[in-house]
């Protein structure tokens, strides 16, 4: 029996047991049946039940499917049903960090350092991979820097290769460049570093060859991708470093790319992106390149190294992935000819859908011009950035639904979902914890499950998922619990859709900040990087939030969209709600339900403090232009109920969670701290001069 076939009949039998009920299933492949790849049928037959799969991922996705139903529904909830897959690709970005001395973009936080070392546990993979196939991922993108000292041995380099891994002893400073270059202070230094794990190179290669193996086994594949050029690991050896004009550095990095690709069977494709560090020397100063010689760097490096690999091992697949930043699409698809015309690649393009914030609006218009460029020439992959949920568990099935059926599906290969300011490994800020500490996508199961569910089938009905509900918490009200946590997490999209920064060192919803240097230049009072009534005032709603400006609105511009005080009323609206079905649910005693309700708690809290936000800073707005003493005193008192909610807030987030916690794109978060830097927006209030 195929691995995959065998994980979908465990689940059926331990579903069967479940619910104490038995029932002759049969698993097989059929690649003749009219169904796409990984597409299944169910087919019941008295107490018989057949699950028919184009393949053996077909067939797992059809057992996963049996397994699930029956456990909330029992035998007599199975159907027949036949489903194919509606996005080919459905994946993981996974900002990985392999080593201190081969980081990823987000390695100068907590979240990283933390989990430096369930990189290199077997355990923690085999639990991630099961959850992504139960989940219905069919990969996984891991997203670093400089992977290759820490996974291959280079035979041209055999210096490079580093044994064992490391991370830093002590603190990082709270602040790194936002380009990843020049992260050579202290903390890097050998001197500083600690060893968690004892590792050769032989054996880091070994490890993740049983890794990439394994994820085969659950039908999810693995990819590599890198942002270019960085040398991280390589202190200077043979004379390399990240000039792009440096003919032993453009050497290296061909010779890399193809160890990389012969060393691992598995690895199903690699991918790059030019001009996160792409410089050249114009007039003694460093200046990013322009797009043309960018690609032929990416020609000669890892153009070339696909193309070495390929032809040592013929009739070897690989996916070519490039993600269009800092470049034209135009500019790619004629430099990447090598790749696209070659039988044995599948070139795609990737793009960052909705920047950094999925939870902003349904529909994004950032891909409106790229997508005539490349459609019908080739597809792309969706970059779909989560930095908006890190800590509090976030599910609204409708908002996902809608998103991924906007996404224009005729120019799309997938998508992978995923943060860049946080590390979606081990949890480590929850204080009521289990041990080990679950996996982040363990902890936030249904908000992972959404986005891999609906991109494989966007009609995955909320019954379906009410009933999982139920049977995952029994003494509760399956469709109370999801009214209630839809409800309540439509706070982000309509908070982040309202006050927009579309780049993820720009807002953070959780913690109400951006980088200081960004807020300071939207007109904050404060430099702690917090963001206040100016910064509100300020920064301009998403293009398609169908939400007016609060300068607009003070100005009496017309609009169907609604007004900054409507989207505050709809906020209190949907949180009392929420707060009302919570209260239905009674106390419950499964501590994961428990800790569930109360992060639909604290998501409420946050959003009436957000909504008394919005209101205060439109009369803020409203008494600074019209001097009206009115509106100054409407001001003040919003802005007092808010700074309660606030200090509401962050009582109910540190009574499970840590207090401080050190995000690299944002700064350092201390939510106690930070009820004093609410409590100044009362003061900006009371500073408007009036008639």
């Amino acid at each position: 029996m195929k691995p995959q076939v065998k994980f979908a009949s465990n689940e059926i039998q331990a579903s069967l047991a479940a619910r104490g009920e038995n029932a002759s299933v049969v698993l097989q492949v059929d690649d003749s049946v009219d169904l796409k790849p990984e597409g299944f049928m169910i087919r019941k037959s008295g107490e018989s039940i057949t699950v028919t799969g184009k393949d053996a991922g077909g067939v797992m996705y059809g057992g996963l499917d049996l397994a699930e139903t029956i456990r909330s529904e029992g035998l007599a909830g199975v159907k027949d049903k036949r489903q194919d897959p509606y996005m080919r690709m459905r994946g993981i970005k996974f900002n990985i960090p392999l080593d201190v001395r081969s980081p990823s973009y987000s390695d100068v936080c907590d979240a990283a350092q933390k989990n430096i070392p369930e990189m290199w546990n077997m355990d923690f993979w085999k639990t991630y991979i099961d959850t992504l196939a139960k989940y219905r991922y069919n990969y996984i993108s891991l997203w670093s820097m400089h992977p290759f000292p820490s996974m291959v041995k280079v035979p041209e380099y055999p210096d490079v290769a580093l044994d064992d891994v490391k991370r830093s002893r002590g603190p990082f400073q709270e602040y790194y460049s936002g380009l990843g270059v020049d992260w050579t202070g202290p903390e890097f230094q050998e001197e500083n570093l600690e060893t968690v794990k004892k590792m050769t190179i032989e054996e880091k290669i070994a490890f993740w060859r049983q890794v990439m193996a394994y994820g085969k086994s659950r039908n999810v594949d693995f990819y590599i991708v890198t942002w270019n050029i960085f040398d991280y690991g390589i202190d200077g050896k043979y004379g390399i470093n990240d000039d792009p004009e440096n003919e032993t550095t453009i050497d290296y990095f061909r010779q890399s790319v193809k160890a990389l690709i012969l060393t691992y069977p598995d690895l199903a494709g690699i991918g790059i992106t030019t001009g996160e560090n792409m410089r050249t020397l114009v007039d003694g100063k460093k200046k990013h390149m322009p797009a043309e010689p960018k690609e032929e760097w990416m020609v000669k490096t890892y153009v070339a190294g696909t193309l070495d690999a390929l032809a040592a091992q013929p009739g070897r697949k690989i996916r070519f992935i490039h993600r269009q930043h800092m470049t034209g699409a135009d500019m790619v698809l004629a430099k990447m000819q090598p790749l696209i015309q070659h039988p044995d690649v599948d070139f795609i393009f990737s793009f960052k859908y909705a920047k950094a914030h999925v939870y902003s609006a349904t529909r994004q218009p950032y891909h409106e011009e790229f997508v005539p460029t490349i459609r019908g020439k080739v597809k792309t992959i969706w970059t779909l950035r989560n930095d908006d949920v890190y800590l509090f568990r976030w599910a609204c099935a409708d908002f996902v639904r809608e998103f991924v059926k906007n996404i224009p599906y005729d120019v799309s290969q997938g998508y992978y979902y995923g943060h860049d300011g946080f590390i979606n490994g081990r949890e480590f800020t929850q204080l009521d914890r289990e041990s080990p500490r679950q996996l982040e996508v363990q902890k936030h199961w249904l908000q992972w499950m959404l986005w891999g569910r609906l991109g494989y089938n966007p009609d995955y009905s909320n019954d379906r998922i009410i009933a999982m509900l139920g049977a995952r918490y029994p003494e509760v009200n399956g469709a109370k619990l999801f009214d209630a946590w839809q409800k309540a997490s439509m706070v982000y999209p309509r908070v982040t859709g309202f006050h927009w920064g579309s780049l993820d060192f720009m807002w953070y919803i959780e913690g109400v900040r951006g980088r200081n240097s960004y807020t300071s230049q939207q007109g904050a009072e404060l430099k702690s990087g917090f963001h206040d009534v100016n910064t509100f005032l300020n920064i301009p709603p998403h293009a398609y939030a169908g939400v007016q400006s609060i300068q607009d609105f003070v100005d009496g511009k017309q609009t169907e969209d609604l007004t900054p005080l409507s989207l505050a009323d709809l906020i209190d609206s949907d949180v009392e709600a929420a707060e009302e079905t919570l209260k239905e649910l009674g106390e419950v005693k499964d501590n994961e339900l428990r800790l569930t309700i109360d992060d639909i708690r604290v998501i409420c809290e946050m959003g009436r403090y957000y909504a008394d936000k919005i209101r205060g800073s439109t009369y803020v707005a409203l008494a600074r232009k019209g001097k009206d003493q009115a509106d100054k005193d409407k001001a003040v008192s919003t802005l007092t109920w808010a700074a309660d909610h606030y200090k509401a807030y962050v009582a109910l987030v540190t009574s499970n969670h840590i207090n401080q916690i050190w995000f690299n794109r944002v700064g350092t978060l201390n939510f106690r701290d930070q009820v004093e830097d609410a409590m100044l927006d009362i003061e900006l209030a009371k500073q408007i001069e009036v008639k």
